[in-house]
């Protein structure tokens, strides 16, 4: 693999972040979702959360921003590694 990639060079590989698959990525639009409209204030009846909501995703769909991954792979792997030191370190 990586000989073909030295011979490609407009090609590169992107390791997907640990626990990113695309159903985390649902479940964080769901989250912004629930801190935007939802727990922001008190609904009186059903149907005030629901149109928050409905406008909610009319506007995202109108202007979507996508998620930008902020955390390298080095600082992903050294909190993993961290993890998986105090878990083994814990006597379990």
């Amino acid at each position: 693999m990586k000989s073909w990639l030295a011979k490609h060079p407009g090609f590169h590989l992107h390791s997907t972040p640990t626990g990113s698959s695309r159903i985390n990525q649902v479940e964080r639009r769901f989250g912004v979702l629930a801190d935007q409209k939802i727990r922001r204030g008190a609904h009186k009846s059903v149907r005030s959360p629901e149109a928050d909501i409905r406008a909610w995703v009319k506007e995202w769909n109108e202007n979507p921003t996508p998620f930008t991954w902020t955390t390298t792979a080095e600082e992903i792997l050294g909190s993993l590694a961290r993890s998986c030191q105090r878990i083994s370190g814990a006597g379990h």
